[in-house]
């Protein structure tokens, strides 16, 4: 996928658990997983402000955009 999940990244600048963002963002810790290894097909445009409020950052602190190898153009 060539869209990179960072919210590991912003989980410990923020030194903050799983459980205690899925706690603020209202979500389970199940579907935070999910999103965080990526294997996340869409996500809630709700659900990612809700994350970076609570986090405190922009969506480009946690979305970050990799040219696929395979991909031409």
């Amino acid at each position: 996928m060539a869209i990179i999940i960072n919210i590991d990244v912003m989980l410990a600048k923020r030194k903050m658990s799983v459980t205690e963002l899925a706690e603020r963002v209202g979500i389970t810790i199940a579907n935070l997983s999910i999103l965080k290894n990526g294997k996340a097909k869409a996500i809630r445009l709700a659900t990612l402000e809700a994350i970076c409020k609570a986090l405190e950052c922009q969506p480009g602190d946690i979305l970050e955009y990799k040219m696929d190898e395979n991909t031409q153009g």
